[in-house]
């Protein structure tokens, strides 16, 4: 209960969202301005109450002028159950806020102009967040069901791949049936700069990815799967095939011929604690 409250202290309003509320009030919207910051709150509450939950260093909760954001110190080496479920605990707010407010309108508590919007603001929210397009939850399931088969850098770039394809056809949807939604066209620019913006960091976040698995939690049970490596390769295009959920043991090859073995601790430790950037696998299985 106590993480929980907690969770208070870390909201964050974004300046501009001031703005936004004085237009509303000068523009008569400001009931269904509260309504909509309302609904993004508690989605991003459950967002953040899941990972709390979890032990997840919750960094603040951001309301912004066009949404929300549950920003989480975690860097992708938590297991895989725990990551959809945080993540599925944005969306499914949404069905007891649908179903709160279909008993409070048959109870005659909430307007039926209230009700209206309120319904109509929780769909929208969960139908957008649904969207397979990264950082949305849709986005986030998608970079988890790849992380069940691919390593984590072609994991991110896929994700990043199908997002831009999938908000290309959004535009392009969105301009034959709401060509002048300003709101809508501030939310997509946002989400276009992220896109950018993760793609720049792509390598960054591979790195902080592997980071933490180093200096990290190592009690989590992972499943073991070999890579089976040339004594040749470099560490870090080894480092590169390691996967969420995954622990590693490295089988080492020469000619065809299996040389020996390490863990992937040992390369951890080369490329960060001694930094071999350039090292080989040889290098490590034969350091004398």
């Amino acid at each position: 209960m106590t993480n929980f409250l907690s969770l208070f202290r870390k909201i964050y309003i974004h300046p501009l969202l001031w703005g936004v509320v004085a237009i509303a009030v000068m523009t008569a919207h400001f009931i269904e301005l509260s309504l909509l910051l309302l609904i993004i709150f508690i989605h991003e509450l459950g967002h953040a109450a899941a990972a709390s939950f979890f032990s997840w260093r919750v960094k603040k909760i951001s309301i912004l002028p066009f949404g929300g954001v549950a920003e989480m110190d975690e860097h992708g080496n938590r297991p895989l159950k725990e990551e959809v479920i945080v993540t599925l605990a944005g969306p499914i707010q949404h069905l007891w806020l649908i179903a709160a407010a279909l008993l409070l309108n048959k109870a005659g508590v909430m307007s039926e102009f209230i009700f209206t919007h309120f319904i109509q603001f929780n769909l929208m929210i969960l139908m957008f967040n649904l969207l397979p397009i990264w950082p949305l939850d849709g986005g986030k399931f998608i970079f988890l069901w790849l992380s069940l088969r691919e390593s984590f850098p072609k994991a991110f770039k896929l994700t990043l791949i199908i997002s831009i394809i999938v908000v290309f056809v959004f535009t392009c949807f969105m301009l034959m049936i709401e060509p002048i939604n300003l709101n809508l066209w501030i939310v997509v620019s946002y989400i276009i700069f992220t896109l950018r913006y993760e793609w720049k960091q792509s390598r960054y976040i591979f790195i902080r990815f592997l980071m933490e698995r180093y200096y990290g939690k190592k009690n989590e049970l992972r499943k073991l799967k070999p890579l089976i490596v040339e004594a040749d390769e470099l560490v870090i295009h080894v480092l590169e095939r390691f996967q969420r959920g995954c622990k590693h043991p490295i089988i080492v090859e020469k000619d065809g011929n299996e040389t020996g073995s390490l863990d992937e601790n040992e390369l951890l430790h080369a490329y960060f604690a001694e930094k071999q950037i350039t090292a080989k696998i040889g290098d490590l299985l034969y350091p004398y």
